[in-house]
């Protein structure tokens, strides 16, 4: 009984010194190169297919200079004011939250970028605790590895904007008909604004929801400052 005792403890050690290697290797390889696809990119295909349809995804890559300082800064008004001091996981946000929730507020989202970008970037999309626990491994590993720009240059080029539609450029394209380099401050504010439902709301035809949101988001965009960027 010891002998087999002691062969699964290695084992188990091996596979989780393995699963340490493999996380390690792909944060370090998406740290230097340009990233073409994700694991929500995936989802969506499959969940397409299952559904018996099929989906276009577009996505461009393109490389922080070439992303819009109006785009990153409306993003991160909107969704983690806090990205350049925490460290991957934004606790006061969190306690807010559920203090929010505890007062008979609706749940809101506490997802620092650096949990968003890991969940798309190598995980799904429901809310299941064993996702939560990889997204915080995966989130450890980025904010170790990675610097703050490269966290949310990878963001911007990954996510979801609209059915098909991942990544900066191809939204800005998508509904504005412009390069990622060239959204203004309205064109910004209104994709930073879709975020938390990509698939249901649109930029460029806006509900009242939306363009309330959008507005709110330019108000916090000149509280932060163009400046704010410097501090990444």
């Amino acid at each position: 009984m010891r002998g087999w005792l002691r062969r699964l403890a290695r084992v188990l050690g091996l596979a989780l010194l393995g699963w340490v290697g493999i996380s390690v290797l792909l944060v370090l390889m998406f740290r230097v190169i340009p990233v073409g696809g994700s694991m929500v990119m995936i989802e969506r295909k499959i969940e397409a297919w299952l559904a018996g349809e099929s989906l276009d995804i577009r996505q461009e890559w393109r490389p922080w200079a070439a992303l819009s300082d109006n785009a990153k800064l409306a993003v991160l008004a909107a969704e983690d004011q806090r990205f350049p001091d925490h460290h991957g996981i934004d606790f006061i946000e969190l306690r807010n939250a559920l203090q929010a929730s505890l007062n008979g507020d609706e749940l809101r989202g506490a997802s620092t970028i650096t949990q968003q970008t890991a969940k798309n970037l190598f995980l799904w999309t429901d809310r299941s605790w064993v996702r939560k626990a990889l997204e915080a491994w995966f989130t450890l590993w980025l904010e170790l590895l990675w610097p703050k720009e490269r966290i949310l240059e990878v963001y911007l080029n990954i996510v979801e904007w609209d059915a098909g539609v991942f990544g900066l450029e191809a939204a800005a394209q998508h509904y504005f008909g412009v390069s990622a380099a060239k959204l203004s401050l309205a064109q910004a504010s209104r994709l930073a604004a879709i975020l938390p439902n990509p698939r249901g709301w649109s930029a460029s035809r806006p509900n009242n929801h939306v363009l309330q949101r959008s507005r709110w988001i330019r108000g916090q965009m000149g509280n932060l400052g163009h400046a704010y960027l410097e501090r990444l």
